[in-house]
């Protein structure tokens, strides 16, 4: 196939000062979890986004000295380090394209932990992360900031790298120089707008001259902050210092932030909704502009470049989820692209701390330690077929991935419309970019002559013992429970089973509700707040009590904890934190606090406990039972995976789906621990 010459404009080369990126794809810095923990997982993960078509690849934010360091990302402190990047540029100079490192220093938004470094700031005060507050800079210290930052510049000459960052952006420690509110300074660094901009002046011009013969210097800025925490807005003192700079760096790199602003989950927003705020950048600068917007539509890309919004299509969570999408776009191919759904699983790793995961791409983070590639896959270790039962994200991935190893396969799912939990969630207020683990695996498995797809077909024990299968994989999933139980409490409320208890299963089926609604959420993500504002849309009084002391307190590493928690508030939705259900009767619901076990009792003629899920495995459990009959059916291996094995995230269920089909026939390095191999029933060595 051949690309649509709509899309050209994407494949143009464009200079960035001494250098030139071979396209417009550019691969912002972004965040991994792996850092200096992990560094060949974390270099041949930047390996692969080169080989998928990204004119520029770039580092994490990389910490220039000991004082500022955040949880696992790269550090450019000594040779060491330089040889560790090295090895990074490499990798990305060998697919053509272009290597960017962020330098970084973070003033108030570390402790310094694991160094035991004093972090440094425009003043003293608390740091964002942690127990302890920042040491005041003196004239003396912003001199040995910018002698480090000057260093770690020149480091990263060494290394190779084309492009290097002078980093303004998320609030980080030049931004807390300009702002008016953070800083507070009486001298030459503090007071006018021209002062607090000093620093940042300091940085652009040193990074040149140290760099700027064979390096491009990339500023980024975060325009607007979007709250008061900073003082930066766009039609403020965030387009001043776009205007007092303007061609001082080689590229510009804007965004908004706080952080959470600038990678919203997409519940909150769209493709492209950063336009509003970076479009007047290209207006004022003569310098090439990159921006994100969790792009995914190549019409979209190029409505940005030719309507003079960015030069850069700019990606950090679409390059995670399809790190090939612009050789998918290049090919004549845009229909294969792995779309990011902007769940923010990906952000919720790095936050917890290890390396990051993707809900559409199960091969990120694994592509050196399993040696997972995206695109490619090894065929099937013998001519034999293998029954899929359940076409939720684990077994579309599974079969998907076991279609492209050349397995005959055969889908089973006992419902009209595929997809599973996916489909009913994504049904849900704001959640419709989910469908995108469905649609896109479902286009796929319809390209494959191989694997045959039977819905309305709900399967038992014996069917499948009748079949002839090898290999029988079981992805049945989980469902809802409706008595409460959960991480508070194993055992069910008193009343569950009364007239007004509806679970999340008969919200997706379309129940009815009846207000006032009482939302029991001991499950602390998403869904009961997404229930809950369903609930509200409808007109009901809605209140969400929750075990944790605030809504959806896992939402905080996906960056949806606080913008869930506002919308509930706006919407007028009651929110009641540290309770528990203790007991239900029609028309009213009893609740005790978890600390004290007080109990109130409150109107409720709905209740939906949102708590916990029960795994839909009587199937492989039948099944599994009878090992002589799996022997007699020719049944070479059973298993069972994703929800139906322990329900988890949707990411958790697909990367269940693709390492069952990685791994059927081969010798994996961990064995599925529910695997069960018939020993006498196959013809080929498993």
């Amino acid at each position: 196939m051949t690309r649509d010459p709509r899309y050209d404009v994407l494949f143009e080369p464009v200079a960035i000062g001494p250098v030139t990126a071979r396209n417009r794809f550019y691969q912002v810095p972004h965040c991994t979890g792996m850092g200096y923990d992990y560094p060949r997982t974390l270099n041949r993960l930047r390996e692969i986004n080169a080989e998928g078509g990204w004119g520029v690849v770039c580092t994490e934010f990389c910490s220039i000295h000991p004082s500022a360091l955040s949880n696992r990302q790269c550090t450019l402190w000594d040779e060491d380090d330089v040889a560790m990047l090295a090895d990074m540029v490499e990798r990305v100079h060998r697919h053509g394209a272009l290597a960017g490192v962020q330098l970084w220093y973070g003033g108030y938004s570390n402790y310094n932990t694991l160094t035991r470094e004093l972090p440094l700031g425009p003043h003293s005060v608390p740091v964002w992360h942690g127990p302890g507050q920042t040491q005041a800079m003196t004239r003396a210290d912003i001199r040995r900031l910018r002698r480090w930052h000057r260093e770690a510049a020149l480091r990263a000459k060494r290394a190779g790298f084309d492009i290097v960052y002078v980093y303004a952006a998320h609030g980080y420690l030049p931004a807390q120089f300009l702002s008016p509110i953070l800083n507070q300074r009486t001298d030459e660094y503090g007071g006018s707008f021209e002062n607090r901009a000093r620093l940042i002046r300091e940085l652009l011009e040193e990074t040149r001259d140290a760099v700027g013969d064979a390096c491009a210097v990339a500023f980024r800025f975060a325009v607007d902050n979007l709250d008061a925490a900073l003082g930066i807005a766009h039609d403020g003192e965030g387009r001043d210092l776009v205007e007092l700079v303007a061609d001082e760096p080689d590229l510009w790199d804007v965004n908004i932030a706080n952080f959470q602003s600038d990678a919203l989950p997409s519940r909150f927003a769209g493709e492209a909704a950063q336009e509003p705020y970076v479009r007047f950048v290209k207006r004022v600068t003569t310098r090439p502009v990159v921006g994100v917007g969790r792009f995914t539509s190549p019409d979209t890309m190029i409505g940005q470049i030719n309507r003079g919004v960015l030069d850069f299509i700019g990606a950090a969570r679409p390059s995670i989820a399809d790190p090939f999408l612009p050789r998918k776009i290049e090919e004549g191919r845009p229909e294969d692209i792995r779309e990011c759904i902007g769940c923010n699983i990906c952000i919720w790793s790095n936050h917890k701390g290890f390396p990051l995961r993707c809900t559409q791409n199960p091969t990120r983070g694994e592509e050196w330690r399993r040696g997972w590639h995206p695109e490619e896959i090894a065929t099937r270790h013998a001519d034999e077929s293998v029954l899929v039962v359940g076409a939720g994200p684990a077994g579309l991935e599974a079969a998907l991935s076991l279609g492209r190893r050349g397995y005959r396969v055969v889908l089973a799912e006992a419902l009209t419309e595929l997809g599973g939990r996916v489909t009913r969630e994504s049904a849900l207020p704001g959640l419709s970019e989910w469908a995108r683990v469905r649609d896109h695996r479902v286009h796929a498995l319809r390209q494959m002559p191989n694997v045959e797809i039977y819905r309305d077909s709900r399967l038992d024990a014996e069917q499948v013992f009748g079949f002839g299968f090898a290999h029988v994989c079981i992805a049945t999933g989980s469902r809802w429970r409706r008595d409460g139980t959960g991480r508070s409490s194993a055992a069910p409320f008193s009343g569950w089973r009364s007239e007004g208890v509806v679970g999340p299963e008969d919200i997706f089926r379309g129940a009815g509700l009846e207000g006032p609604c009482v939302i029991f959420d001991d499950d602390h993500f998403y869904m009961a707040c997404v229930i809950a504002e369903k609930a509200r849309e409808a007109g009901h009084e809605v209140t969400l009590v929750t075990t944790a002391n605030e809504a959806a307190s896992e939402g905080h590493g996906s960056l949806e904890q606080h913008p869930s928690q506002a919308r509930l508030l706006e919407l007028g939705i009651e929110l009641l934190c540290g309770h528990r259900v203790s007991a239900f009767e029609p028309g009213a619901v009893t609740l005790a606090c978890v600390y004290t076990g007080r109990e109130r009792t409150r109107p409720c003629k709905t209740l939906v406990p949102v708590t916990s899920r029960e795994p839909e495995e009587a199937l492989y459990l039948a099944l599994a039972a009878d090992e002589s009959r799996l022997r007699e059916a020719g049944i070479v291996s059973l298993e069972r995976i994703g929800d139906c094995a322990a329900p988890g995230l949707i990411a958790a269920a697909v990367f269940a789906g693709h390492r069952y089909a990685r791994e059927l026939g081969g010798n994996a390095a961990v064995p599925a621990r529910d695997r069960i191999v018939i020993s006498g029933a196959s013809r080929e060595d498993l």
